[in-house]
């Protein structure tokens, strides 16, 4: 017979957020959803559960291993439980909203639950954010969002912000271009994905992908070695220059590190062209990635699309938006005019609710001040 669960026992990877974590994080949300709405970005929400089938088709698609799954008790159709709200923007661009002007800019907020957690973070739900621009892919739709990531990230105070960008279809085009097979083209993007110097020396064309492989960097080096590269095919040249273009428009400041590494394409399975990872000083892991795609309508056509996500919980665990307010304590009886002038003045006003000790009371509500009827007093 098993024992009985402790009543605050939660599931592996699942936890609380406590004050002040909890409203750092609603502040970081909030911060953000306002930056792209400035920037034209609508807010669209969408449900935390949906029917199974609508997850793991279309685009985005889940494995049905990957979701947490139940049973609808009313049309006992099967459900599953979100694992990313990107899929969700795109089946409703393509449904509700097809008849909207594009580019159609959407942003969206909202939890997301996953099977396990990575080797880096073993938390198994996220808060993500981010925005979606519909309709386009161009390398000035690319820089635009990119550079709204960026730009979010920095008004956060963060010390350092990277960008590592990828070209997720590169290895692929550039094997059809020197005649190679797919089984000839899987090695080299598995060699390239693992940095195995040795098997790319051993590749067909070996040089070419020796260079694709050294080339990871900042981004005018790797153009410079990619274009100095014998035999290097002409598609390569046409990415790296578009990438350069992109990058020189993006914000500028000593705090931001731009990089590529061209022979990656691990872990961008549904972008296009282009993808970015976005990292923080101090903080594990990715804070979010973005890039290029194709949204799959249900009559069958395609559309191209560019987004970002963010995941607020590394920010919030690396003290990101936590912010220490004043809290004073208000004896009972107090006049409520004095409440009112108080928090027009920045306090956060904690009342209490019988007589006593005002001192006393203010520290067991962790209060820094309290009003003694007269003037502010520190505890």
């Amino acid at each position: 017979m098993s024992e009985p669960l402790s009543l605050g026992l939660l599931p592996e990877g699942l936890r609380d957020v406590l004050p002040p974590q909890a409203e750092a994080e609603a502040r970081l949300l909030r911060d953000l959803l306002d930056h792209l709405r400035a920037h034209g970005y609508e807010r669209v929400g969408t449900p935390l559960i949906e029917f199974e089938a609508s997850l793991t088709s279309g685009f985005g698609a889940a494995r049905a291993a990957d979701l947490f799954r139940l049973t609808d008790p009313i049309s006992q159709r099967p459900l599953a439980v979100r694992s990313d709200i990107t899929g969700q923007i795109a089946r409703v661009a393509a449904t509700r909203m097809a008849h909207f002007a594009r580019p159609l800019r959407l942003s969206y907020a909202g939890p997301v639950l996953r099977i396990k957690g990575s080797q880096l973070r073993a938390d198994r739900q996220f808060s993500q954010a981010g925005a979606e621009l519909i309709g386009t892919d161009s390398a000035a739709a690319v820089a635009e969002v990119a550079g709204l990531a960026i730009k979010g990230l920095l008004d956060l105070g963060l010390e350092a912000v990277g960008v590592d960008f990828v070209l997720p279809d590169l290895i692929g085009r550039v094997g059809i271009a020197l005649g190679m097979t797919q089984a000839e083209i899987a090695a080299a993007a598995e060699a390239l994905d693992a940095k195995d110097i040795a098997t790319v020396a051993a590749l067909p064309h070996a040089t070419v992908f020796s260079a694709l492989l050294k080339a990871a960097g900042e981004v005018p080096s790797a153009k410079a070695l990619l274009a100095a590269t014998e035999g290097m095919p002409a598609i390569v040249g046409d990415r790296m220059g578009t990438l350069a273009e992109l990058v020189a428009v993006l914000p500028v400041d000593p705090r931001l590190s731009l990089t590529v590494d061209p022979g990656e394409t691990r872990g961008f399975g549904y972008q296009t062209w282009i993808g970015f990872s976005l990292f923080a000083k101090g903080i594990r892991g990715e804070v979010g990635r973005g890039g290029a795609y194709v949204i799959r309508r249900p009559d069958g056509s395609e559309e191209p699309a560019v987004g970002f996500s963010l995941y607020l919980d590394g920010l919030v665990e690396a003290g990101r938006g936590v912010e220490v307010r004043r809290r004073i304590m208000v004896p009972y009886g107090a006049n409520s005019d004095v409440g009112t002038w108080l928090r027009a003045e920045g306090w956060a006003t904690v009342a209490a609710l019988e007589a006593g000790d005002i001192q006393a009371q203010a520290k067991d509500q962790r209060c820094t001040h309290y009003w003694d009827g007269k003037t502010i007093q520190p505890v």
